[in-house]
């Protein structure tokens, strides 16, 4: 099994800041609605162009930075994880992920 296990991690190894990646913007886009509305109840007060460009650079960029920033530290806990079990760890939290999309009806 733990053969398996490693054939997986090597598999997926040089990818690491590809799936670091995926799991925060999977992560967002599964949430992003969360933060967005408590964003619009904080700007409900001010003017619709204010609203507006406060919308745009959460989304593009707020959003955008923040997977930027936090992609090497979620690689690094992926490195941190033993060889072993890196690979089914990652299938796993994969499947995590699956499992609260559709929990918030996104499947």
């Amino acid at each position: 099994m733990s053969e398996a296990f490693l054939t997986l991690t090597g598999w997926l190894s040089p990818y690491y800041s590809e799936i670091a990646m995926t799991f925060i913007a999977t992560l967002l886009v599964v949430y992003g609605d969360v933060v967005n509305k408590h964003i619009k109840r904080m700007l409900t007060p001010y003017p619709f162009v204010f609203r507006t460009l406060v919308f745009v650079l959460v989304c593009a960029f707020g959003y955008g930075a923040f997977i930027l920033f936090a992609t090497p530290f979620i690689k690094q806990g992926i490195l941190l994880l033993p060889s072993v079990w890196r690979g089914g760890v990652i299938v796993a939290v994969f499947l995590l992920m699956g499992y609260l999309a559709e929990q918030r009806r996104y499947i």
